[in-house]
């Protein structure tokens, strides 16, 4: 986990998302979420294998957290296999989808 200037925090989950950690990974990003120093979060997807519906719904529920605390929640670096799944669920309407990371500014 890395904090950008503007406290847009970045995780970076790999691997598979799947029914067997998706709970886990869902608690730990909307525990990110609400931190009070947080503008946002960014999911680095560019290390996960693949995601099933139990994996797309933790990342809604983690939106619908930040949509509710008014802040920023996005997908960056996306695989291409992923990216089927979000467009054929519609899911890439829904989602604010960044091609690649921001790289952070030096300090």
């Amino acid at each position: 986990m890395s904090s950008f200037p503007s406290t847009l925090l970045v995780v970076q989950p790999s691997g598979v998302l799947n029914a067997a950690n998706a709970q886990a990974l869902q608690a730990q990003l909307s525990e990110r979420i609400a931190a009070t120093d947080s503008q946002g979060l960014m999911v680095d997807m560019s290390q996960v294998e693949s995601l099933d519906s139990a994996g797309l719904v933790s990342l809604i529920s983690v939106l619908r957290l930040a949509r509710s605390l008014e802040k920023r929640f996005c997908l960056c670096s996306v695989p291409p296999s992923i990216r089927i799944v979000l467009e054929l669920t519609q899911l890439d309407q829904v989602f604010e989808v960044l091609e690649t990371a921001p790289v952070p500014l030096a300090a």
